[in-house]
């Protein structure tokens, strides 16, 4: 990556085992998209809900050249679950984006609108 990871917590204690998951799962991001110049993450546990305990959310912003991925996933019980789908929603539209700017997408030619003149 150009820039540094940006890795913050809310609610929640940032220990050294949640970020070297975060790290873990932004280095792989770079086999999709090598061009990434930021990568923002954000992780928190922001309310307690009666019936289902502590529920956790992973929120992602990756700047690449032209675009701006954000991902933010349904809340999760487990905290790295909730990381690795976000990291997993964020590697699909990071090769969406890769293959748009290859060219590799087919793009669906409309069908001409036909008109019938009579002669």
């Amino acid at each position: 990556m150009k820039l540094p990871l940006q890795i913050t917590a809310r609610n929640i204690e940032l220990t050294e085992a949640i970020e070297a998951a975060v790290r873990e799962k932004a280095l792989k991001l770079e086999r999709f998209y090598d061009g990434i110049m930021s990568c923002r993450v954000v992780v928190e546990a922001p309310h307690r809900h009666q019936h289902k305990g502590v529920m956790y959310n992973a929120c992602i912003d990756i700047t690449v050249p032209g675009s701006e991925v954000v991902v933010k996933r349904e809340p999760h019980e487990d905290l790295y679950v909730a990381i690795r789908d976000a990291f997993d929603a964020a590697r699909r539209q990071l090769h969406n984006i890769s293959q748009k700017q290859r060219g590799s997408v087919k793009s669906h030619n409309r069908p001409v609108d036909e008109q019938v003149m009579e002669v």
